[in-house]
Parts: structure tokens; C-alpha cells; sequence
């Protein structure tokens, strides 16, 4: 196969950093940067839970994606003035709430909503799953504000997630596809994983050639070794932000 972006090798992820509080006004945010893709993840809270679930005493968390005009060169219509929200937008926006539902101990989290919103400022492949990857980092700092608050009695995690692309091209299994190389695929595939391994969803296409098992086998070995890198970069920007809260708690004790 040809070379790679970024001279990676084939189980190379794109250099990868999440900048946690980007939004400072929301709950928790995180700014996710993975080569050329960059979404902002909000995660906001409503005091309040659907009519449909209202007296189940538990919570509700549900997500919402989109893409700025000028996130892939071409400039692309805003929803609102299509005055529909594409189907594309929908299953993304649809897998996003999904897995981070398989994180989230809806009871724990008592009758209120998180809203994820993911917004694609720049896509160069991979925006959905690094909407996931970022998205869990807004939660979890989320999470965190309304225990400090005093609002949660306990955490609702009950684990982490992340998600990485993967595919085949020219014959060749690959880690992190940035477009050129998911145009030219012939299988692409997105993976959503817990940090203990357990797989939350599997989405896999083979454009021209069938996907064998094999080949499916190793795609999942790839994702793996991807989110637990991924893993890492959340966990890091996790402890970025606790050390910058403790230490502006320390400065207004001072």
C-alpha cells in the first residue's frame, strides 16, 4: 500500500490530544484533535428527563452531532436551512447516545438529561468516532462537577469508551483512516469499545471485496490496540483537568 499520513505505520493512530474545558460555559467539554479532525464534545445537564420517562427515577442521556459549513472544504448546508436533519447525521448522532449509554448507570444519574453535542470544526475521517472518544471525556468531567456539587451521590459511570476506525486498504489492515484512505477502502470499518475490552458496537462495510473472517478478526485486534491508546489520551486530559481544578481551589483558599 502506499504510504500513510504522517508516515504511520499500519496500526499507527493519527497524533491524537483532547484539550479538556474548551467550553468553559458547559458542564463538561472537551476539544478533540485526531491528525486533521477536531470536534468540540459539550456535555450539558437538564434538570429534568423526558415526559415518557418522568417518575422512573432515572435519568436519560442522548447526543447530537453535526458539521460545521466549512468542516470539509466544500462548504456544506446547515440542517436547519435544508430544514431536515440528514439520515447520515441521524445514525451518527444515534450511535454516539448508544455508546455512551453503555457506560451510564442510568438510575445513578437520578431524573435529569446530559446532552452530548459533538461539532465537527475540521473532518479528515473518522469525525463519529472521535465524537465518541471526546464525548466520554465531556461526560466524565461532567460527572464530576455535579459529584463536587453535590448533586450525584455516586458516580453513573461504570466504565470507559472509546472508538477507532479501521479498515483494509490495498490488501492491507489499517488503524485510524483518514479520508483518503477511507475513500479508497475496500472494507472500513468503526469500532466502540470499553476499556475492558467489551465491544459495544461494530460497524463494518466491505465496498468491493467480501470481508472475511479473518480479516475481521484482525480489524478488531487493530481497534483494541487503538483504544487503548485512546484510553490513555482520555485519561490523561481527565487528570489535566482535576489538577487545574485542585489547583484553582487552592488558589481561592489562599
Amino acid at each position: 500500500m502506499s504510504s500513510r499520513s504522517y508516515d504511520r505505520a499500519p496500526d499507527g493512530l493519527r497524533s491524537t490530544r483532547i484539550e479538556p474545558g474548551f467550553v468553559p460555559t458547559a458542564t463538561g467539554s472537551a476539544l478533540i484533535v485526531q491528525g486533521e479532525t477536531r470536534v468540540i464534545c459539550t456535555a450539558s445537564v437538564d434538570e429534568s428527563v423526558p415526559r415518557w420517562m418522568a417518575g422512573q427515577g432515572r435519568g436519560w442521556l442522548t447526543a447530537e452531532y453535526g458539521m460545521l459549513p466549512a468542516s470539509t472544504g466544500s462548504r456544506k448546508p446547515r440542517d436547519a436551512t435544508k430544514g431536515r436533519v440528514d439520515g447520515r447525521t441521524v445514525e451518527i448522532q444515534r450511535l454516539i447516545g448508544r455508546s455512551l449509554r453503555g457506560v451510564v448507570d442510568l438510575k445513578a444519574l437520578g431524573e435529569r438529561t446530559v446532552w452530548l453535542d459533538c461539532d465537527v470544526l475540521t473532518a479528515d475521517g473518522g469525525t463519529r468516532c472521535a465524537s465518541i472518544t471526546g464525548a466520554f471525556v465531556a461526560l466524565e468531567l461532567a460527572v464530576a462537577r455535579l459529584l463536587a456539587e453535590g448533586k450525584l451521590k455516586r458516580s453513573p459511570l461504570t466504565g470507559s469508551v472509546a472508538a477507532v476506525s479501521c479498515g483494509v486498504v490495498d490488501g492491507t489492515p489499517v488503524l485510524d483512516l483518514d479520508y483518503r484512505e477511507d475513500s479508497s477502502a475496500e472494507v472500513d470499518a468503526n469500532v466502540v469499545m470499553t476499556g475492558d475490552g467489551g465491544l459495544v458496537e461494530v460497524q463494518a462495510t466491505a465496498e468491493r471485496t467480501p470481508l472475511s473472517r479473518a480479516h475481521l478478526d484482525d480489524l478488531l485486534v487493530l481497534a483494541e490496540l487503538g483504544i487503548e491508546e485512546l484510553r490513555t489520551v482520555q485519561a490523561g486530559a481527565v487528570a489535566q483537568a482535576a489538577a487545574a481544578a485542585a489547583a484553582a481551589a487552592s488558589g481561592a483558599v489562599a
